[in-house]
């Protein structure tokens, strides 16, 4: 399944969270698989305003949402762990 990345362009917290999805992918080729779609809060206001959340960076699998705000590496680890388990 298709995680669903709601973040900003200039979002400190943002740009970590890519940077974390670019270095996993690097690490394990088995992230690879998992797709990504990144929407642009700015620009997908009334697509973003149907998820129920706050923060960014914040990640859903489906509907549901697996990590909202700052991100660690490990938080992204077990996002993407639990979208190989679907």
């Amino acid at each position: 399944m298709k995680l669903t990345l709601f973040y900003l362009p200039y979002c400190p917290h943002c740009r970590l969270a890519l940077r974390f999805i670019d270095e996993l992918r690097a690490k394990d080729k088995r992230y690879a698989s998992v797709e990504v779609e990144m929407i642009d809060e700015s620009r997908e206001k009334a697509l973003a305003d149907s998820y129920d959340y706050w923060y960014v960076p914040c990640f859903y699998l489906g509907r549901e949402k697996l990590h909202e705000g700052h991100a660690e590496p490990d938080d992204v680890k077990r996002v993407f762990d639990r979208a190989l388990e679907q």
